[in-house]
């Protein structure tokens, strides 16, 4: 292996430098085309074992997001424990003047206030976009899957393509005439 390659400079790489950087997806292209060059030629075969690695993936992908949702739905219980145990606080102060009980009762609505707070606000929020992150992810696997399916169902380069466009969400799918337009550009290139 020359020098330039190892060091990721050949061409294709710096054609495709977002693939190249994503392992999951540079080792995805790679294991399926292995496989092909193995004579593993049954598309439909390949087809299921890449849908359910890339049901793992994405399920292994989500645990951080799991774990921030069950985050912000405890939050909230804490706060009322918060709540919970300033109202305990202050009826152990109960001989204290209302100034000092007003003053620890709205310490305790403080407890029920900062869990809702984090819970909604912070919290559940971050781990509804780190979802939608991984659910994009997962989206660009799927297209490069349906662009390898579709090259083993024995289609034209062209047709897996344009396969794997129709599989883009809506909003990131090119027109077909973007997708012509940058295809004659890399030929160009």
């Amino acid at each position: 292996m020359t020098a330039e390659r190892q060091h990721g400079k050949c061409g294709r790489t710096q054609k495709f430098p977002k693939i190249a950087a994503d392992k999951v997806a540079t080792t995805m292209i790679c294991d399926y085309l292995r496989m092909v060059g193995m004579n593993a030629d049954d598309p439909h075969q390949i087809e299921d074992i890449m849908a359910r690695e890339l049901k793992k993936v994405a399920n292994e992908e989500m645990h951080a997001a799991h774990a921030m949702q069950a985050i912000a739905d405890a939050l909230p219980a804490l706060g009322i424990v918060a709540a919970v145990l300033g109202v305990i606080k202050t009826m152990a102060s109960i001989d204290q003047p209302p100034t000092v009980l007003g003053s620890m009762i709205g310490g305790a609505l403080v407890g029920t206030f900062l869990g809702i707070l984090l819970a909604y606000g912070l919290m559940g929020p971050m781990a509804a976009r780190l979802k939608g992150v991984v659910e994009e992810e997962c989206k660009f696997y799927e297209v490069i899957r349906a662009v390898l399916v579709a090259h083993l169902h024995g289609n034209a380069p062209q047709v897996a393509v344009e396969a794997g466009r129709k599989t883009a969400p809506s909003h990131s799918m090119p027109t077909f005439q973007e997708l012509e337009a940058a295809l004659q550009e890399l030929q160009i290139a």
